[in-house]
C-alpha cells in the first residue's frame, strides 16, 4: 500500500511537471525577446539552482557521491545538459516551434524502447499506446493551431537534442538506487552550470550576447527559475520511481497546456479540433498509467 501510494505521488507530480512546462514554454518565449537563447538558458540553470539547493538543502539526505556516482552524473549531465540545451536553441533558430513540439513528441515512444534495452524494463501495450495517442494528439494541435512540418537543418539538431535528453533519462533510476534524490538534484545542477559555463561564454565572445536591464524581465526570469526548480523536483522523483518510459508519457502533456494558457493569458484562439488533441494526449498519459507493478521502484531515498 505505502509502494502504491510513493507511485501515485509521483504520477501526481509529474502532471504537475506537465502543467508547469506548458507555463514556462510560454514565459520562455516572452523572454527570449529580451535575451539571448543561450545566456537565457544559462541564467536561468544559474537562478534554478540557487532555488534548488534553498529548497533541499536542509530537508535531505546529502553526500559525497562515489566515483560511479560521479561518471554517472557526469554522463547524464553532458547528454541532458551540454547535448540538449544548445542543440534545442540552435534547432528553434533553424526550423519552428511546431516542428520542435512534434519531434519530441517522439521521445515517449524512444523512451519506452531505450527503457527497455538499456533498463530491461518490460513493454506493455499500455506504454505502446499511450506513446501513440500522445503523439497523433500533439499532431492534431500543431496542424490545428496553423504550424507547418517540413524538413530543415534545424530538425536534425532538434532530434538529437530530443535523443539527448531521454538517453540523459536512462541514468536517473540507476543513479537513484544508491543516492539521494537531493544529492542527484543538487549535485547535478552544478553539474549542468559547469557544463554550460563555456557555451555561454561564447555569446560574449561572439558579441551575440543580448541582456536585458528591465527589473520586471529579471523578476519574470526569476519566476521562471522557481517555475523550473520546483519541476526539476518533481521530475527527478517521478523518473527515479515510475521509470524514464512513464514519466517520459507527461512530455506531450505541455503543448496542450500551452494552448490552454495562451487562450487565456494572450487570447489566442482554440479550434474544436485542437481540444480533441488534448484529449487524446490525457487519454495516452492514462492508458500508459493503467497498470502498475511495484517491482521496478528502487529509491534510495524519495527525499
Amino acid at each position: 500500500m505505502r509502494l502504491m501510494s510513493v507511485y501515485k505521488s509521483a504520477r501526481l507530480g509529474l502532471f504537475g511537471v506537465a502543467v508547469l512546462w506548458g507555463c514556462s514554454y510560454i514565459m520562455s518565449a516572452y523572454l527570449l525577446n529580451f535575451f539571448s537563447p543561450t545566456f537565457l538558458s544559462f541564467a536561468r540553470m544559474g537562478l534554478t539552482w540557487l532555488i534548488v539547493i534553498a529548497l533541499l538543502y536542509s530537508k535531505g539526505v546529502l553526500r559525497r557521491p562515489t566515483k560511479k556516482e560521479w561518471l554517472l552524473m557526469v554522463a547524464s549531465s553532458v547528454f541532458g545538459t551540454l547535448i540538449q540545451q544548445p542543440l534545442y536553441f540552435k534547432g528553434l533558430q533553424l526550423s519552428s516551434a511546431a516542428n520542435a513540439s512534434l519531434i519530441y513528441a517522439v521521445a515517449p515512444l524512444v523512451a519506452v524502447f531505450m527503457e527497455r534495452i538499456f533498463l530491461k524494463t518490460p513493454w506493455t501495450a499500455g506504454k505502446l499506446a499511450g506513446g501513440i495517442l500522445g503523439m497523433i494528439g500533439v499532431v492534431i494541435i500543431i496542424s490545428f493551431g496553423g504550424g507547418k512540418f517540413s524538413l530543415s537543418s534545424g530538425d536534425v539538431y532538434l532530434l538529437i537534442a530530443m535523443l539527448g535528453m531521454t538517453i540523459s533519462m536512462m541514468y536517473t533510476p540507476i543513479i537513484a538506487k544508491t543516492l539521494s534524490l537531493t544529492s542527484i538534484n543538487i549535485i547535478s545542477g552544478g553539474l549542468s552550470i559547469a557544463l554550460m559555463a563555456p557555451v555561454a561564454g561564447l555569446d560574449v565572445f561572439s558579441g551575440n550576447l543580448i541582456v536585458s536591464s528591465s527589473v520586471t524581465i529579471w523578476l519574470i526570469l526569476l519566476v521562471l527559475a522557481l517555475i523550473t526548480a520546483t519541476s526539476n523536483i518533481w521530475w527527478t522523483r517521478g523518473v527515479a520511481i515510475t521509470g524514464p518510459g512513464t514519466a517520459a508519457m507527461f512530455m506531450n502533456i505541455p503543448p496542450f497546456i500551452s494552448l490552454v494558457a495562451g487562450h487565456y493569458l494572450l487570447g489566442d484562439a482554440i479550434h474544436g479540433a485542437q481540444l480533441i488533441g488534448g484529449v487524446l494526449i490525457l487519454f495516452g498519459v492514462f492508458v500508459s498509467n493503467r497498470n502498475f507493478s511495484g517491482d521496478s521502484v528502487q529509491v534510495s531515498h524519495t527525499r
